[in-house]
């Protein structure tokens, strides 16, 4: 009997300190979390906005929002699944939207255009941020984040060029 017990005493404090390893290597990763993509596109900032800042337009360019399951409630809010989509703020080259998946987190999306008048091409770039809790497995899926997101946002951005630059 000694042996047992001496063999489920040592796996419980291996188990804890695992735990305390882990948890110590995810609080070195940071808690706010940003995966961002960019593009040059050959138009000026205002025939851009007409696409981004309506959700209406959304269909359009981002994949997915023209599906039957897709509720647009407003040119501000929609739900695609069951992802909410809220545009929050709209300025002259930026619109913020918040994003709440089915557990109830959100993600800030930005979409800000950046022009030079030295050159007629305006870019794009969108980013998704998440604030992700201490939690290691929290922390530690957030990694996936650039590998989820990333081409999805890629493909969205390619939608828009492409729909911009053929008008």
């Amino acid at each position: 009997m000694g042996m047992i017990s001496r063999f489920i005493k040592l796996i419980a404090i291996s188990f804890v300190a695992l735990f305390i390893i882990t948890t110590g290597i995810s609080l070195l990763f940071p808690s706010k979390v940003v995966v961002s993509r960019a593009i040059n596109i050959n138009a000026k900032p205002d025939s851009i906005m007409v696409y981004i800042k309506d959700m209406n337009e959304w269909k359009k360019w981002v994949e997915g929002m023209d599906d039957i399951s897709v509720h647009v409630f407003s040119n501000a809010e929609a739900e695609m699944g069951e992802t909410k989509m809220v545009i929050d703020s709209i300025s002259k080259n930026s619109i913020r939207s918040l994003w709440q998946n089915k557990k109830g987190k959100w993600m800030m999306s930005t979409i800000q255009l950046y022009t030079d008048s030295a050159k007629p091409v305006t870019v794009v770039q969108w980013a998704f941020e998440q604030h992700v809790k201490w939690y290691p497995w929290e922390k530690f899926a957030s990694f996936m984040n650039d590998k989820i997101l990333g081409p999805m946002m890629e493909k969205n951005l390619d939608h828009l060029r492409k729909l911009i630059e053929k008008n």
